[in-house]
């Protein structure tokens, strides 16, 4: 499908997810695929090696993937970033695009879609996967509506409002110190809270506690 050989990087810190996007696009013959756990990683990788598109995930556990591409565009302008995430908040498409990404797909898309994405990304588009397209085209969140959150975020947010700490969150949910750092970090932005009590407070009026 592609007319030259692609050089193309999948950033995600769930193996399973990196060997499912692999399975894909591996049909693609003309695409060589490298898969990176972590984000530094693959920055490391790409100070010696030239990437033509990668696909990042929004949450890793070595950092956030709104500031990996963020880097990635200033140090690498002609590497196209494309989000790859479970993340639907509009809020969050949005600053992943000022950060200068390409496009953004989310996890649940076929893999025409993804492989469509690709190819509208290198030819200059902005790619979006259909979901994905539909939240950005949808007026903008009231501000009495309930963000979405998902599974963990809401395992997170209970814990915050527990009282419990970044270390011990990270224990109860086997996951590193860093991937908690990320998700209060989105919890911010998704609740436009200045800190985590006015998170929580927010969260309690929105029923969520």
């Amino acid at each position: 499908m592609f007319n030259n050989k692609i050089k193309l990087a999948i950033v995600d810190d769930h193996p399973m997810i990196l060997e499912g996007l692999k399975s894909l696009l591996q049909n693609e013959a003309t695409l060589e695929i490298f898969t990176f756990t972590k984000g530094e990683a693959f920055l490391d990788f790409i100070r010696g090696n030239t990437v033509d598109l990668v696909l990042l995930d929004i949450v890793l556990n070595d950092g956030s993937g709104l500031n990996f591409c963020k880097t990635i565009k200033k140090n690498w302008p002609k590497t196209v970033v494309i989000g790859i995430s479970n993340q639907a908040e509009r809020s969050i498409i949005f600053q992943f695009l000022q950060n200068g990404a390409n496009g953004y797909i989310l996890k649940n898309a076929d893999a025409q879609e993804i492989i469509d994405c690709i190819q509208d990304a290198l030819n200059g588009k902005i790619a979006f996967s259909k979901e994905a397209q539909q939240i950005i085209l949808s007026q903008p969140h009231d501000a009495l509506e309930i963000p979405k959150l998902t599974k963990r975020e809401k395992q997170i947010l209970t814990a915050i409002s527990s009282g419990y700490t970044t270390p011990q969150i990270a224990e109860m949910l086997f996951v590193s110190p860093m991937t908690i750092e990320t998700h209060r970090r989105n919890l911010l932005q998704k609740f436009k809270a200045k800190n985590m009590i006015e998170l929580v407070r927010i969260a309690i009026e929105y029923k969520l506690l």
